[in-house]
């Protein structure tokens, strides 16, 4: 029988990790709009466009992510990728690798063999794994470490590549940090944090830039050192998304346009920002972004366990 402190502890957990994907799914459907050349104009104004904005793969994997630790209390991976093999949309913008994959695994398939033989046995290096993970970071808010552990688990059932995993790894603790129940850190303190909890890399090696040009203001010079995702890769696009949550904790809204301005693959860049400013008590989207958003899956669970 669960004690009621831990019945409240699993609570705690879970309402920090549903903010975070709310705001996850707020950046990823607000982003995704301003792949529509209509739209552009809106961008250059900081003015989004009407709703309802649909989001994309990056929601959908988040969604599996906060049910299987609902479920488990922790990342279960045969669990995992059924779930993302389960609730694949293949409308919902996810590259042709991964869509074979979880094909695949519906129809049977092993996803340790086919994780491990994308792109020629290396393995995926993509931004994928990174833009699902925030919530895992938000329920590990008391123990950003087990948020990397769990973040690296998380990320072979689909992104096998040293750099994929340690990308989902950096986007967990900085969620992690930013969720701390002891308050925000300040920019600094967030991505010190992060440095310190992932080994060394090309995504590491990015964070360290970005901690260095914390000082700059103008993102798009940012943005040209770091990347912003135009590659898809996790080091091409984790270092920006984190320089930028970490300038603006607390204030969602500077969070989405600062990444949206310049460009890239905005609804990844955006969906990290966004969860991990939401994962914060005072970076929840504002209501009028949460009412244009999509509404979250039905098959997601609501409430702890």
């Amino acid at each position: 029988m669960i004690s009621d402190t831990a019945a409240f502890c699993e609570e705690s957990r879970f309402a920090r990790a549903w903010d975070s994907l709310r705001g996850l799914s707020v950046g990823d459907a607000l982003g995704s709009q301003f792949f529509v050349p209509a739209h552009h104009p809106l961008l250059k104004r900081n003015e989004p466009p009407p709703g309802p904005w649909q989001w994309t793969d990056d929601t959908e994997m988040a969604c599996s992510v906060l049910a299987v630790l609902t479920g488990h209390g922790r990342v279960d991976q045969d669990a995992l990728a059924r779930s993302f093999a389960d609730h694949h949309d293949f409308d919902r913008g996810y590259g042709p690798a991964v869509n074979r994959m979880l094909r695949l695994i519906r129809e049977g398939g092993d996803w340790r063999e086919l994780a491990a033989a994308l792109f020629n046995g290396q393995g995926s290096w993509g931004n994928g794994s990174a833009m699902r993970i925030a919530p895992l970071g938000a329920w590990y808010a008391d123990d950003p470490e087990q948020a990397t552990h769990q973040a690296e688990i998380s990320s072979y059932t689909t992104h096998q590549h040293r750099e994929a995993v340690v990308g989902a790894m950096a986007v967990a603790a900085a969620a992690a940090i930013a969720a701390n129940p002891s308050g925000p850190p300040s920019p600094g303190e967030l991505l010190d944090g992060v440095v310190a909890l992932v080994p060394r890399s090309a995504v590491g090696a990015g964070l360290r830039r970005a901690r260095d040009m914390l000082d700059y203001d103008d993102a798009a010079t940012v943005a040209a050192v770091l990347g912003s995702g135009r590659r898809t890769s996790a080091h091409d696009t984790v270092p920006f998304a984190l320089w930028s949550a970490a300038r603006s904790l607390g204030d969602f809204e500077r969070a989405f346009w600062t990444t949206a301005q310049v460009g890239g693959d905005v609804d990844t860049t955006c969906a990290i920002v966004g969860g991990v400013v939401a994962a914060g008590a005072s970076g929840r989207p504002p209501a009028d972004w949460l009412a244009a958003t999509e509404d979250l899956p039905g098959w997601l669970p609501r409430r702890g366990r």
